[in-house]
């Protein structure tokens, strides 16, 4: 197949071990109120679960053992969201102390905390019945605090000399309720919210010479006031007790991986979603969790493999639980602290105090403005590193505060920033395009933006010159002159995901619309509307605006000199292989002065082009392809051509070739972090594997690839689902490589790409032959065959030609079959292309079998096999094996024919061809040979009756009232694949309408079921 060249309320709980009975599961009971969203969201969602505490095991451990040696004060300090709750909580389930009641309170986020509020709120739920309880007169004192147990409290004691008198009164009156309680150990939740009167009262617990009640408090540094007593807690030693402080950190890439499997039932999540999130939320845990939600609501996340990835449907945006913290918390700052936090989250990247300070303006003096960027760095939203640089801690703070900027006011400070940095030397040009962009100066942006990509594109870093250019050049009203400059400048091809290039493409057409360019500047601009075109596999549109750009392109003979060679490649056209090859050698001829890595992009288009067309000559071009190259331009080039000499080796059957070109250029690819070329390689190496019979993990392998939306192209996924479908064949289910296949064809006719269709086409017509399905395979492979009459390549006619001389066998047409194989060896001949002729051989075998003389057609079969089995092809060598076995069982040659078909058992059954072994097994169980049935551990899991996961995930869109069109927008997949995959799960669950499945998994609970199933 011809695929295309590489291009808060208190927190109130009660929990008390003895009552618990002996083996049962302890657990924290609420009492009252509900779970602080200060440091978690409890909040349930019911297709996703709840995250296990990960990263933790060192804090639990040393929380334990502390716990385990009463009394003990224990200090859990760390910012907003980085699990102190979630930490308590874990230890109280699971570890609580033995013997003891606890009592588990939080402070409130109040302006005015009350007095002891905490401490009361958390004993008022605690007892049912005062009186037992036997408090001494002392307890008179609590009658302020707790004026509903006033019938139960002893009588109000006489006045204190002063104040201090009174409350160290009221302490110990706290104090005796809570040992006649048997608190072994009180929890206060966010300390740093607490009143004074409560800071002194754990003050006061701790200072006693024989403390009673253990302490445990959790509290964010960054929120601690100067002068808060919080800080005399955390610093001096407890009188009577040891002491164990904590500090939270957040998460590493390989703990938020942890932690987002959990959340997806133990299914892993790759290696680039956990960086994607860790990068956007630093491991944060709270930021991470919300995150996860937030995807998995909009179907941001889907399976692809064995993993979880991110299908970049939409960014990450900020959870609207982070962004209300950081809101909340910035809030709670002076003025200026405020607008230091909207100046550093103008300027994102570190930046100096002064360059904070400027952005601020006008905000106050620059004294005050500086006192106020140190109020928002002691808060903790900001910090300043050794270098002196000030920018967030967290980038979704960051993002949260920027968003809450008004537009008009965020316009001013990026343009602020911008005359600030200007005056750097030297200035940073990327920094200045960003905030020329943000602030609308378009001639200042393209300045900046143009540099920017030059010194990228000089460092090698042809990556963040593509984003660059593509965000100007489709953001930006342009002049035709600097489109013309900008897009010449990098190599699209780079580019990820169809929708980039279709926003590029209409930028250019918008360019030639209205822009009025000049003749030569309108031919440049199609030309690279071609190159577009050309990498999103769209060829014949692509030729169509080469062949109008080429006349006008005389002022560049080096831009011309690639449109010919561009116009000699023979896809997505009918065009003669002749006239391709006419504009191939014309190349050749033309000399024209040009750059190295012009010259070399010529070199490996012309050389790609000739092999396509089945010239020899092109592998002599693709010799001269070096193994590397100084610059990036020559290096992306050689990485192409690398690949496309193994796409090409593929075609003509020089498998050992084919492997030493493509692991060449994956090499390329990876050293120099080509991802798409890497992944378009990936995909021809999956081609190779099955052709090779190296199956081990290809099923898994092919399905992965088929659903990367995001690196390849909707053509370059259709190899990897032939793979599928071939796979499923061999194994024996027929059913599913019949789909699979005949949604190849689907899509490749829908591409418009005839030759995408010839190997499609020949793997469902060899399985419908199979099932005598004559008709159908003439009608499957008529047009394909037509095409390469046509066309002239019948070197692309490997998979094609056999079968389709088999059916016109079978229908009675052998002139027409004798015909065809007289034209694909004439269109072969003299052409080193082992694949094609081991083909040939099959062909001439069938024309043998059908002719009645079973030894001759044994014979060729036999050097077919022979054919197939020194490319290596050891899957259709075996196939041709039995069919000539079963040649020599029609001439009476059985003992030959049952020992060979033996041969062909071992071999299959190794190979994985399951449903190939089983046919051979029962030709020779019947002919009295005892064969044991292999075992079979390969293929692709069958779900049988049960939804499989992509089944579930159009379901779960079903149940929520989505059209077919709209699911398939959501996972990307055709509304025709969507349809099917509806009418599967309704025919797995015996229903006959959309309304019936819906209601059929909302009772039987399938959707939440297998769900939970899945992320349990």
């Amino acid at each position: 197949m011809a695929y295309p060249l590489a291009t808060p309320p208190c927190n109130l709980w009660s929990y008390c071990p003895r009552k618990t009975a002996v083996g049962a599961r302890r657990r924290l009971s609420p009492t009252v109120g509900r779970m602080s969203t200060s440091d978690s969201d409890t909040r349930d969602l019911p297709a996703i679960a709840s995250p296990a505490l990960v990263g933790r095991e060192r804090e639990l451990a040393a929380l334990k053992a502390a716990l385990s040696d009463p009394p003990v004060v224990v200090l859990i300090e760390g910012e907003a969201g980085i699990g102190k709750s979630r930490l308590i909580q874990e230890l109280l389930a699971a570890h609580a102390p033995a013997r003891q009641r606890v009592l588990l309170a939080a402070c409130p986020a109040v302006r005015q905390p009350f007095t002891l509020g905490p401490v009361v709120d958390a004993i008022r739920p605690a007892t049912e019945d005062v009186a037992r309880l036997g408090l001494s007169a002392l307890a008179g004192a609590l009658r302020p605090l707790f004026p509903e147990w006033a019938s139960a409290l002893p009588p109000a004691p006489d006045l204190a000399e002063d104040a201090a008198a009174a409350r160290h009164r009221l302490f110990r009156a706290i104090e005796e309720i809570l040992v006649r309680l048997e608190i072994g150990l009180l929890t206060v939740e966010d300390m740093h919210w607490a009143d004074e009167a409560t800071l002194e009262f754990l003050l006061f617990l701790t200072s006693r010479p024989r403390q009673q009640v253990s302490l445990l408090v959790s509290y964010r540094p960054e929120e601690i006031a100067p002068d808060s007593l919080l800080l005399r807690l955390s610093s001096r030693q407890p009188t009577g007790a040891a002491r164990l402080r904590l500090s939270l950190e957040p998460l590493d890439v390989p703990g938020t991986a942890a932690m987002v499997s959990s959340m997806l039932g133990g299914e892993r999540a790759s290696d680039e979603l956990a960086t994607i999130l860790h990068d956007r939320t630093d491991g944060l845990p709270l930021a991470v969790e919300e995150s996860v939600r937030l995807m998995w609501n909009r179907a941001d996340m889907t399976r692809r493999g064995d993993s979880w990835v991110w299908q970049r449907l939409s960014e990450i945006d900020v959870p609207p639980t982070v962004r209300d913290v950081v809101l909340e918390r910035s809030a709670r700052l002076g003025p200026a602290a405020q607008a230091a936090l909207r100046a550093a989250a103008v300027l994102a990247d570190p930046a100096p105090e002064d360059a904070v300070v400027e952005v601020m303006a006008p905000e106050g003096d620059p004294a005050s403005r500086l006192a106020g960027l140190a109020e928002a760095v002691g808060s903790g939203l900001l910090r300043e590193d050794q270098r002196g640089l000030v920018s967030y801690r967290h980038m979704l703070a960051c993002r949260a505060v920027y968003e809450a900027i008004p537009v008009p006011q965020r316009r001013a400070m990026h343009l602020r920033a911008a005359h600030v940095f200007e005056d750097t030397t030297p200035p940073p040009v990327a920094q200045l395009a960003r905030h020329f962009r943000e602030a609308g100066d378009t001639t200042a942006w393209c300045r900046y933006t143009e540099q920017s990509a030059d010194l990228a594109l000089a460092s090698g870093d042809d990556a963040t010159a593509v984003v660059l250019v593509h965000d100007l050049l489709t953001n930006a009203d342009l002049p035709p002159a600097d489109v013309v400059r900008l897009t010449g400048k990098v190599p699209f091809c780079l580019l990820s995901g169809h929708e980039r290039y279709r926003e590029l493409m209409d930028a250019l057409r918008l360019a030639l619309e209205s822009g009025e360019p000049t003749p030569s500047e309108a031919a440049e601009i199609r030309f690279h509307v071609a190159r577009l075109l050309q990498q999103t596999e769209s060829f014949e549109q692509s030729r169509i605006e080469m062949e109008r750009a080429l006349p006008d392109l005389g002022h560049d003979p080096a831009k011309a000199v690639r449109a010919m060679m561009f116009l000699g490649l023979p896809y997505g056209t009918t065009t003669p292989a002749a006239e391709h090859l006419r504009w191939l050698r014309r190349v050749a001829q033309v000399p024209v002065s040009m750059a190295p890595e012009d010259r070399l992009s010529i070199r490996v288009g012309r050389a790609g082009g000739l092999l396509l067309l089945g010239e020899g000559e092109g592998w002599a071009e693709a010799a001269l392809i070096a193994d590397d190259a100084p610059t990036a331009a020559e290096r992306q080039q050689i990485t192409i051509g690398h690949h496309n000499v193994g796409h090409m080796a593929l075609i003509w059957g020089r498998y050992p070739e084919a492997r030493r070109a493509l692991t060449l250029a994956a090499g390329l690819a990876d050293t120099y972090q080509y991802q798409k070329l890497r992944r378009k390689g990936q995909v021809t190496l999956a081609q190779l594997d099955w052709l090779t019979g190296a199956w081990d993990g290809l099923a898994d392998r092919a399905l992965s690839l088929a659903d990367d939306e995001e690196l390849l192209q909707p053509v370059s996924r259709l190899a990897p689902t032939v793979v599928t479908g071939l796979l499923y064949a061999a194994r024996g289910d027929q059913d599913r490589a019949d789909e699979c296949l005949r949604r190849v064809l689907e899509q490749a006719d829908r591409h418009g790409g005839a030759e995408y269709s010839v190997e499609p086409a020949g793997a469902l017509a060899r399985l419908r032959l199979g099932a005598g399905r004559v008709d159908d395979v003439l009608r499957l492979t008529d047009g394909p065959i037509r095409f390469l009459e046509r066309k002239g390549t019948w070197i692309w006619a490997t998979e094609l030609a056999p079968v389709r001389a088999e059916a016109l066998l079978m229908a009675g047409r052998i002139d027409e079959a004798g015909d065809l194989v007289d034209a694909f060896a004439a269109g072969v001949r003299d052409r080193r292309a082992p694949g094609p002729h081991a083909a040939l051989s099959a062909c001439r075998a069938i024309l043998a079998q059908h002719q009645d003389d079973p030894l001759s057609a044994a014979e060729l079969f036999a050097r077919a096999a022979d054919a197939w089995q020194g490319l290596p092809r050891p899957y259709d060598a075996l196939l041709s094996r039995e069919r000539q076995a079963r040649c020599l069982l029609r001439a009476d040659q059985s003992d030959v024919a049952l020992s060979l078909l033996t041969e062909i058992f071992q071999g299959l059954s190794t190979l994985g061809a399951r449903g190939d072994a089983e046919r051979v097994m029962h030709t020779l169980r019947a002919s009295g040979v005892g064969v044991k049935r292999p075992s079979w551990h390969g293929g692709r899991r069958s779900y049988g009756d049960q939804l499989s996961p992509r089944e579930l995930d159009v379901v779960r869109l079903l149940v929520g009232g989505r059209t077919n069109r709209e699911i398939a927008g959501v996972l990307i997949l055709s509304p025709k694949t969507v349809a099917r995959h509806v009418e599967t799960a309704m025919r797995k669950l015996e229903v006959s309408s959309r309304t019936a499945l819906a209601v059929k998994v909302v009772e039987a609970g399938v959707v939440v079921d297998s769900l939970a199933r899945a992320h349990r």
